[in-house]
This record gives C-alpha cells, sequence and structure tokens, in this order.
C-alpha cells in the first residue's frame, strides 16, 4: 500500500462502524449502565453470550468473536512460546518504553487528558498488561482463553470514547480527527508490537527473525479484531517497520499532555521505591529502552550515574542470554528471576489500588510459578 498524506488524513475521520454502532443505539436507549453490569461477568472465549443484553450488543459479540480467516495457530503459537522464553522483558519494555511512546503523540495525549486519565497511571498500565498477558496466552482466541472477550469490550469502549468525548464540544474533529481513529488504532497496533521489538535491542535481548515475525502476526490478529481495518494493517514487519517511521514522524511532537503523562508514570514508578538511594532509576530505565528524541521531547530527566548501571545491566543481560543458549543452569536462573520479577511486577501495578492482573496458567508456569492477583472482570466500564 502506498501510504499517502490524504489517505492517513483520511483515516483520522474513520472510527469503528461496528462499535460505534452499538454505543449509539445503548445511548439513545439510555441502557448503557445495565449492558456495563452484565458485561463485567462476561470473561471468557467459551462462555455463552449472557441473557439480558439488546439485541445490537448481542449481534456484536456474536460477530466479534472469531478471528479472521486467515490467522494461522501455527504463528499465534509461536508467538506464545516467545512469550513465554522472553515475556518479563516484553514486560519490562511494555511499562517502562511503550507507555511512554504511547504519549509522544500530542492527539492521543489531549484525549487522555479530557477522559481524566493523567492522574491515574496505574490503571493505564494495569489494564495494558492485562491485555498483552491474555493476548499472549497459549491459544488467546480459543476455548480456555479470556482475550476475546477483553478485546470485544476494549473495543466497545474505544467506542464510547468517542462517542462521549464527540459529543462534548471540547474536542475539535475537523483538526484532530474523530477520538481513538483509525490512524491512532494503528500506531498504537505498532507501537505494542514494532517498539517493543525496538526497545527489547536496546534492553539487550536477542529476538529471532522468525520471533519477531510472529510477534507482530499476533498483534496483526488482534488489530483486525479490535476493529482496525485488515488492509491498512502491514502484512510483514518490515511493512510495519516503514509505516512505523512514517507515522512517526507525521506525529511524535511534545505536548504539555504527553509530558505530564510522562511525568505521571516516571512519578508512580518512583513511588513504589522507598527512600532516596534508587533515585534515577526509573528515568534511566525508559531512556535505555525508548528513542533518546522521544525521551527528550517529554523531557524525561537525565538519570546521572544510573546511566552507567543500566549500560552494565544491558551487557550482562546479553552474557546471560548467551549462557542460556547452552546452559541448563543459566536458563533456570533466568526463568526463575523472570517468575519473581512478573510476581513483583503484578503486585507493583496494583499499587495498593483495587486493579490487579491475572496471568494465565501457562505463562505462570513458564515463568517459575509466578503467583495469580485478583483481576477486574472488564477493564473499564463503557
Amino acid at each position: 500500500m502506498r501510504w499517502t498524506t490524504e489517505f492517513l488524513d483520511a483515516l483520522r475521520q474513520e472510527g469503528d462502524p461496528s462499535a460505534d454502532a452499538v454505543i449509539a443505539d445503548l445511548a439513545a436507549d439510555g441502557t448503557t449502565g445495565h449492558v456495563n453490569a452484565v458485561l463485567r461477568e462476561f470473561t471468557r472465549n467459551d462462555q455463552p453470550i449472557p441473557d439480558g443484553l439488546p439485541d445490537s450488543v448481542r449481534d456484536y459479540l456474536t460477530a466479534t468473536d472469531a478471528p479472521p480467516a486467515w490467522a494461522d495457530p501455527e504463528r499465534i503459537a509461536g508467538a506464545h512460546a516467545f512469550f513465554v522464553d522472553d515475556g518479563v522483558h516484553v514486560a519490562s519494555v511494555l511499562s517502562y518504553g511503550a507507555m511512554v511512546d504511547c504519549y509522544a503523540a500530542p492527539v492521543p495525549s489531549r484525549l487522555l487528558d479530557l477522559t481524566h486519565r493523567l492522574n491515574q497511571p496505574h490503571r493505564r498500565l494495569a489494564e495494558t498488561s492485562q491485555f498483552v498477558l491474555h493476548l499472549m496466552g497459549r491459544d488467546p482466541f480459543g476455548t480456555g482463553g479470556k482475550f476475546v472477550p477483553t478485546l470485544q469490550k476494549t473495543r466497545l469502549i474505544h467506542a464510547a470514547v468517542r462517542h462521549l468525548v464527540g459529543a462534548s464540544g471540547e474536542w475539535d474533529s475537523a483538526r484532530d480527527g474523530v477520538p481513538i481513529c483509525q490512524e491512532d488504532l494503528l500506531s498504537a497496533l505498532l507501537i505494542f508490537s514494532v517498539h517493543v521489538l525496538d526497545g527489547m535491542e536496546r534492553l539487550g535481548v536477542s529476538v529471532t527473525g522468525q520471533e519477531a515475525e510472529d510477534y507482530y502476526y499476533v498483534w496483526r490478529v488482534a488489530g483486525a479484531m479490535l476493529g482496525i481495518r485488515e488492509d491498512i494493517m502491514p502484512s510483514t514487519l518490515a511493512e510495519a517497520r516503514e509505516l512505523d517511521r512514517l507515522l512517526v514522524a507525521r506525529h511524535f511532537a511534545p505536548s504539555p499532555e504527553g509530558i505530564a503523562l510522562t511525568r505521571g508514570l516516571i512519578d508512580f514508578y518512583e513511588a513504589l521505591v522507598p527512600g532516596k538511594a534508587f533515585d534515577g532509576l526509573v528515568p534511566a530505565m525508559v531512556r535505555q529502552v525508548v528513542d533518546p528524541r522521544v525521551a527528550d521531547a517529554l523531557r524525561v530527566p537525565r538519570p546521572g550515574p544510573w546511566a552507567r548501571f543500566t549500560a552494565a545491566g544491558v551487557r550482562l543481560l546479553r552474557r546471560l542470554e548467551r549462557a542460556e543458549d547452552s546452559s541448563t543452569a543459566a536458563r533456570r536462573v533466568l526463568d526463575k528471576a523472570g517468575g519473581l520479577l512478573l510476581a513483583g511486577s503484578v503486585r507493583t501495578l496494583a499499587g495498593g489500588q483495587r486493579v490487579g492482573l491475572e496471568v494465565p496458567t501457562e505463562l505462570r508456569e513458564g515463568w517459575g510459578g509466578a503467583r495469580r492477583e485478583p483481576a477486574p472482570g472488564c477493564p473499564a466500564d463503557l
């Protein structure tokens, strides 16, 4: 596909017609609260659609409960195997890097400000992490998984935001496009796939070509189910990287909201570390996994001595990974460390709030038995 300015501008005026129609129906009937209550209990792929839902919601859930026909189970299984092996590193890059990259575009950051999410970094982190954990389960789209209801409800939440913000009188659609437009969804898809792979490279984690392709592939399947037009999603990782460079150049820029979101994220992490001895570690981690130009634009503090510490950690991780290829003992050390880090991350993301994460059983086993934390039934209400 030839990506032109005119084509991308047109995508800014396009939402998700299927989900948008459902939300318009609920808003007209005043049944949003009732539907929220019913959908909170709808959490498993193999769970029957609950009774008591309007026809428009039932039709939507039926129409969106399966991956596209081109989805390849072997490629999806490859992404799962990669995540079992390196999921802890993926989680680190997601937390310290991808979230910051999401704040680098002014329009989505402004939308977060309007929806009062600037002061809720713990909830955004937990929602994003839960989405990824369900996606990276053994069979995320099949029996026993929990990803499909998570995805269906996330898609409705996006539509609800478009409806509410669009009707608020505080959003200029002619200038900024519809809220959570097709281009913004596409950009987010690339951040959580391409940018994560780039961040892992900066972190010193080796990823094979096939692992990278499979990781991007499962995100492309998820993107189709999330309402992104299939014809605008690059079919290969190389094409995705090319489009990502174009979208970064087109949209990444500093903004007051993006800077505030980044500061809030750093403050949240730093508040979890007692005392002053580790001040600077969080900015050092952010700067390790994001593009330096993004870190500068969003005013991520210079880490000082911690920069040397993170660089040394990257070198150590590379040595351990090389040892892992030939040493059972090294693999056990890394797996155990990964399991402990995952368990700590689950508790950390909750941050004392009523927000938890549920780690699929097969991932917990693969990471050394990280324990399960309670999870909400729905990432947010409509």
